[in-house]
């Protein structure tokens, strides 16, 4: 009778858990299709962006270059 019950609170426990990550799935997900996702982008750029130290600093010379390549490329296509 105990194990009955045990199994059943356990059932329901991952159920919990299985539909809580399906709604939070569903909100990340709708928050990043929607058309006000620029926050995704800038979170995506502050990662790639090297911490600014005194070994990146020699880099930002041609990080700035390949950034304007990259924006010239944008424009002409």
């Amino acid at each position: 009778m105990e194990s009955d019950r045990a199994v059943i609170g356990m059932l329901i426990l991952v159920l919990l858990i299985v539909g809580s990550n399906f709604v939070m799935y569903a909100i990340a997900r709708g928050a990043a299709k929607g058309d006000d996702a620029r926050w995704m982008g800038a979170l995506r750029d502050s990662l790639r962006k090297p911490l600014d130290s005194s070994s990146n600093k020699p880099m930002d010379e041609l990080r700035k270059r390949v950034e304007e390549l990259e924006k010239s490329r944008k424009e002409e296509g």
